[in-house]
């Protein structure tokens, strides 16, 4: 039997144009040797993707950890690809555009998604505010925080748009609420193959409201926690077995979740355990430029909560802090010139707190 990673679906198209198997092997050849640098990666997993091998070769962000490469196995990401397709009812001739960097998973199965599910599919260079033709219609697109927010009055001429790879601000979300697209927050990381949960995050109904809207699952996709509360995913279809992360969630039902925040950054403060990604949601709009909360050891509390800033000196208002619940509030505020990065851009917390002895 043949695998069907292996089929270029007959409605696929790259930048305007058809390609078979052969064809799609010399497009990405091209890309390589004389391409963008954006280009190169792509014809760099093009390359992959059509090789013999059953598995591409992935590197996961960094974000929580050590930066790693994994193995994925191709039919989990066309798992993946049509489960995506089936959520969002993505038909073949249908136009995709992908701003996000091929050489993490989430712009890797942009490009799956289009090859296997017969889309037309538009490359662009990853950047703050893609470069794109505005006055041409979309039926899908993922976006990071960052191109949201800088794309947010352009969304009319997209369909649905996804937006995942770190926190989506209330500034971002309040910013889409008039905007005709479906937004919607993705859930996923490089072992689940790209999202495996979504959340609503705009055009609600009456009955809804982003206070209710929680993560809700792909299909075939069930959930639960283990003894830390954190999320434990079953995925058939992407894992061979269960996958335990270090999210701690709030079970709604065993396909609908509400996500807290990680394991490894929690703060038990006094015997009160907080959630900085919770805290950091409700200043980020009250705070220009980068930061995150964090502790460290005290002799009475155990942890004390710190706020760390990127900024050459603490000018922070401390009535910010008002928006916070009392145990909430920092007991310090630290500021760094530079905050250390993971090679896809996201603040490093460890090796920052290392940088200034935490």
């Amino acid at each position: 039997m043949i695998p069907n990673y292996t089929n270029v679906h007959l409605k696929f198209k790259l930048d305007g144009l058809s390609y078979k198997y052969d064809d799609l092997m010399e497009i990405a050849y091209s890309y390589v040797k004389e391409g963008e640098p954006y280009q190169q990666e792509l014809g760099n997993f093009l390359l992959d993707w059509l090789d013999r091998h059953d598995y591409v070769v992935v590197k996961t962000s960094g974000s929580t950890g050590k930066p790693k490469s994994i193995k994925i196995k191709k039919q989990a990401m066309v798992n993946s690809a049509i489960a995506t397709g089936d959520f969002f009812n993505l038909q073949p001739g249908d136009k995709v555009l992908n701003c996000l960097p091929s050489n993490f998973i989430a712009g890797k199965m942009m490009i799956v998604r289009a090859i296997m599910l017969g889309l037309e599919l538009d490359m662009t260079e990853p950047a703050a505010l893609p470069l794109i033709d505005y006055e041409k219609d979309y039926t899908f697109c993922a976006f990071t925080p960052m191109q949201l927010k800088n794309f947010a009055k352009y969304l009319n001429s997209i369909k649905t748009v996804i937006v995942g790879g770190g926190m989506v601000s209330k500034v971002i979300i309040e910013s889409i609420q008039d905007k005709k697209p479906m937004v919607y927050e993705t859930y996923g990381m490089t072992e689940t193959v790209s999202h495996i949960a979504v959340k609503k995050l705009n055009n609600f109904t009456e009955s809804e409201s982003i206070e209710t809207s929680y993560f809700n699952t792909l299909p075939e996709i069930k959930v639960s926690q283990d003894e830390r509360n954190c999320l434990v995913i079953d995925a058939p279809q992407l894992s061979d077995k269960k996958i335990v992360t270090n999210d701690v969630v709030k079970l709604h039902s065993e396909t609908s979740f509400e996500w807290l925040g990680r394991y490894d950054n929690v703060v038990n403060s006094g015997g009160i355990k907080l959630f900085p990604e919770q805290i950091e949601k409700k200043l980020q709009n009250k705070i220009k430029g980068e930061f995150f909360i964090a502790s460290k050891p005290d002799d009475t509390l155990g942890e004390k909560l710190i706020l760390v800033l990127e900024a050459k000196e603490d000018s922070l208002d401390r009535s910010i802090f008002d928006v916070l619940d009392k145990y909430e509030k920092p007991k310090e505020v630290i500021a760094v010139p530079k905050f250390k990065e993971t090679s896809s851009g996201k603040i490093h917390r460890k090796k920052t707190l290392k940088m200034i002895n935490i």
